[in-house]
């Protein structure tokens, strides 16, 4: 990788020229480069930033067929991702796991989808018709908390499974846990499988050498990641990462074109060109202090009564041994010692502290630490955990956390995902639908991740389950508004 080439941004670099130029515009967008954009709009953002919001033109390309400064900026990508090819994408990782499903998989076909997958995972499989063959994470009962796939499951579930064409894999997971990807792509690779995976949480990987490997770097053939989730991009920015010859490139662009909007947003993708830039000629530097930040936060929580924030030295552990590293700029802090839920945990650092985290769990509340934070901004953090311990820690509190479960992921499929989506359905009650057929992915969201998959049987423990989370406080995608109905398939 050239640093001196990666210092380019051509695609950002034609879009301040064009906005420069004034030139008169009779085309979308219909705020004609902010006049037409309300006063408090403007007042708020700025004026500029409206000169750059753009529709297809000749001077900054098209994303739908690059040819020009798009396609230099992707090709930019690839270089610093260690890439064949690398495409922009503008409606989130999501959009770009439809199209790595979609692109490999042929109506009937079978993907090994490691349990822990996101949701878009599962509506991939719906929208291409292929078929999922399930495998479970390895699960912490100490730390309440689902880890990822190992090797030796992995393995098993392909030793297992002859027919399946693809291997789906998430890694880093939302708690940055990462695969063993250095021995599961080559065994995937050499049983003759594609390897896919959802590298949403990991697009700085890449940049710092105390951070574990790439899916690129491991040798996936395709691999999707949220540059807005941990670097400079912005919401909804996102690359999709393609190497190798199992998957024809015709074939993905031509997915994308159908998954990606003909109407892209100029300003999300500038993001992405700005951010590769950024990452590949001084991320290494920028990571640097975001770990040693992350680091020292991380001994400061750990010296909090009734909290623990694992780290590196928890790869000792025997289950930990077996994943493939862990991304320590991911602060997971664990709270049942305290007696309350995550959730709770989480309101009270915002309504109280104005300090709002990445997510929550019954356990747990995740604090991710980035290139933008700053040690002030940690050190507020630590302070409010040293006041919530001191309320809460070795008090008789309202919930007892020790009848908390955790998913189990072991629902009976009857029917394909799309065959469940697309049957006829009908609402009932959540307490009522025991042993009925889902036709809804439900999950906790976030992380995302389905308690309940279409086309699985609904059993007491998925009911028990999502009741418990509601009673929690967390919030759960796939129910009706009132949280009291499910879809099933009609019978």
């Amino acid at each position: 990788m050239e640093i001196d080439e990666q210092l380019k941004t051509p695609l950002f670099d034609a879009m301040v020229g064009l906005a420069e130029s004034r030139k008169v515009s009779f085309h979308t967008p219909g705020h004609k480069s902010g006049k037409g954009i309300s006063t408090r709009f403007r007042k708020f953002v700025g004026p500029k930033i409206f000169s750059i919001d753009l529709t297809t033109l000749d001077e900054v390309d098209s994303l739908q067929k690059p040819k020009g400064v798009i396609k230099e900026a992707q090709e930019l990508a690839a270089k610093a991702y260690g890439a064949d090819r690398s495409h922009f994408l503008v409606n989130g990782t999501s959009g770009g796991i439809h199209a790595m499903v979609m692109a490999t998989c042929n109506p009937g076909d079978y993907v090994l989808v490691a349990r822990n997958a996101h949701k878009s995972a599962l509506a991939g499989l719906i929208l291409s018709g292929a078929r999922p063959l399930f495998f479970h994470p390895a699960i912490d009962e100490n730390l309440k908390l689902t880890l990822n796939v190992t090797f030796d499951s992995v393995k098993s579930a392909i030793d297992s499974h002859p027919e399946a064409k693809a291997l789906f894999l998430t890694s880093p997971n939302y708690y940055g846990i990462c695969l063993d990807l250095e021995r599961i792509i080559p065994y995937a690779h050499e049983k003759g499988l594609i390897v896919l995976v959802d590298e949403a949480h990991g697009p700085h990987l890449k940049f710092h050498p105390d951070l574990p490997i790439s899916a690129m770097e491991a040798g996936a053939d395709l691999c999707v990641q949220s540059t807005h989730k941990i670097i400079g991009g912005m919401t909804q920015a996102s690359m999709l990462h393609a190497k190798g010859d199992r998957v024809e490139p015709i074939t993905l662009t031509n997915v994308l074109r159908f998954v990606q909007t003909t109407s892209p947003s100029y300003i999300l993708m500038a993001s992405l060109d700005l951010a590769r830039m950024q990452m590949a000629t001084e991320g290494e530097k920028l990571l640097e202090k975001a770990i040693r930040l992350a680091e020292e936060a991380r001994g400061k929580i750990n010296r909090i009564p009734g909290l623990v924030c694992f780290g590196k030295d928890i790869i000792t552990n025997s289950l930990f041994s077996q994943m493939g590293g862990f991304d320590v700029t991911k602060l997971t802090i664990s709270v049942k010692d305290l007696g309350v839920s995550g959730y709770r945990v989480s309101q009270i650092l915002n309504n109280r502290y104005n300090i709002q985290v990445e997510m929550a769990d019954p356990f747990h509340i995740l604090v991710i630490v980035s290139i933008g934070d700053r040690r002030d901004d940690l050190n507020r953090l630590v302070d409010a955990l040293k006041e919530t311990s001191k309320e809460f820690y070795s008090k008789n509190n309202e919930y007892p956390m020790e009848k908390v479960g955790l998913p189990l992921f072991t629902n009976r499929a009857h029917i394909s995902p799309r065959e469940a989506f697309f049957s006829d359905h009908v609402n009932i009650l959540l307490k009522d639908a025991k042993e009925e057929i889902s036709s809804e992915i439900v999950t906790v969201y976030p992380p995302g991740i389905p308690i309940l998959v279409p086309g699985e049987v609904i059993t007491d423990e998925v009911i028990e389950y999502l009741t418990m989370m509601l009673a929690l406080g967390a919030i759960v995608d796939g129910l009706d508004e009132e949280n009291k109905e499910i879809r099933i398939v009609k019978k």
